[in-house]
């Protein structure tokens, strides 16, 4: 009996993660509640939220600075735009003009113009075209 009872909990939580995850690629539908209704032991329903207007309102979007701004091209670009790059300042500007051509932005590791810390800030800031 215990272990029927514990499979049986086991699917369905496995079906309410299931369209839990589903209803988050779902497109947006206007919220829906359910009315207050009388129960057959004369008890009220309050009223409760969809799954998907919780999951919405819960639902955090990560706001970083990097999608928020335009890719430097780290073979065409100033020395003042390579500057503003977070932990770059002047001398790693000089160092990144001095280093050019790169084919591709993980050449700032390669070619050792930037350390990985340094590379872990800027890799999302920097292109190579």
């Amino acid at each position: 009996m215990k272990r029927t009872l514990g499979i049986t909990l086991s699917a369905l939580s496995l079906v309410l993660v299931a369209s839990a995850a589903f209803a988050d690629d779902a497109p947006a539908t206007p919220a829906t509640s359910a009315p207050a209704q009388a129960t057959t032991d004369n008890t009220t329903k309050t009223e409760t939220t969809t799954k998907t207007e919780t999951t919405k309102k819960t639902m955090h979007h990560k706001s970083s600075a990097m999608s928020k701004h335009a890719k430097v091209d780290l073979n065409s670009a100033s020395k003042e735009d390579l500057a503003k790059l977070p932990g770059v300042g002047d001398d790693g500007a000089d160092k990144i003009i001095a280093a050019r051509p790169f084919k591709t932005r993980a050449e700032l590791l390669s070619k050792k113009v930037v350390t990985r810390s340094e590379y872990k800030k800027i890799h999302g800031w920097v292109s190579a075209k």
